[in-house]
């Protein structure tokens, strides 16, 4: 008699969490990996003696490379963008736990729509006919949300570019390359009260941006970038890490890394069905959610 024996990798390698098994945890490619890898040194510190796993951290090469990782267990937790998520979700069951919180308490991003204060246009309605500059067919605030308001509101523009990054879209707008133009959009600094939507960005470079360039409208809301969980993690584990998670985001030590690591201020509890809005624009839009994942 035979007896064939199927061994997994992670049973080879030991119980996840281990010092054989770390529990790996991966960031975003859009970061700089040499900064994160210090930057994260304090939170996984804070992470083992809270928890009793051993972690350890890697930046992919990019956005795609994070989404197979969960389908071939080399990732267990990664803060991803929403498309990547949307992705894992999709073919590996991965699921939203946290998301991050940014500058002033925002939970959630918005786009906007500029135009110059000296162009006549008063209303979303008066962009009819005219020209629009977005960011790239896989920008949420730049294009899908954008997009989709004037879909919602029946507005055909006469023309459409892609002008790949936010500066350069202010930009066009600026040089009256273009009637309008689509970007992030951020609320005032709490204290301040300075501007730091995408118009911050060529303020170097044109100072008087803010008195040129004034914003139309606000697209509707997306929950910010999540914190993603390995489909098959134990209950006991994920909440034992989420939770120490969030006790560092709220720690002293924690609000002087984090910003560092995710340019975020702290973490609040999210879901799958956080994402459901982005998962119907992204329908309705006809987009490839790969073809996203992949830029």
């Amino acid at each position: 008699m035979i007896f064939i024996v199927f061994i997994s990798i992670r049973e080879t390698k030991g119980t996840l969490g281990t010092l054989k098994n770390p529990v790996k945890l991966y960031f975003t490619p859009s970061v700089d990996a040499e900064k994160i890898t210090l930057s994260a040194k304090p939170l996984i510190k804070f992470l083992e003696k809270e928890t009793g796993y051993y972690f350890e951290t890697a930046v992919p090469t990019s956005y795609i490379a994070v989404v197979e990782a969960f389908g071939t267990d080399r990732a267990d937790i990664a803060i991803i963008n929403s498309f990547s998520y949307l992705l894992a979700h999709e073919k590996y069951g991965a699921n939203a736990v946290l998301r991050i919180i940014r500058t002033g308490n925002q939970a959630f991003y918005r786009g906007q729509i500029i135009v110059r204060t000296d162009s006549g246009i008063d209303r979303l309605e008066d962009l009819n006919e005219k020209s629009i500059a977005y960011v790239d067919a896989s920008s949420a605030s730049g294009y899908i949300l954008p997009s989709a308001l004037l879909r919602k509101k029946g507005i055909k523009p006469s023309r459409e570019t892609f002008a790949m990054k936010h500066d350069n879209v202010v930009t066009m707008v600026y040089q009256r390359q273009v009637d309008a133009g689509a970007t992030f959009y951020s609320p005032p600094h709490p204290v301040t009260g300075e501007p730091l939507d995408a118009r911050l960005r060529v303020k170097k470079q044109y100072p008087d941006v803010f008195d040129k360039i004034k914003i139309l409208a606000l697209t509707d809301s997306l929950p910010n970038d999540p914190v993603v969980f390995r489909k098959g993690m134990s209950r006991v584990m994920v909440e034992r890490i989420k939770n120490a998670l969030l006790k560092f985001a709220n720690s002293e030590e924690g609000k002087k890394v984090m910003p560092d690591i995710y340019s975020m201020e702290g973490l609040m509890e999210a879901n799958d069905s956080d994402y459901d809005f982005l998962r119907k624009l992204i329908r309705e839009s006809g987009l490839n959610l790969v073809e996203i994942v992949r830029k």
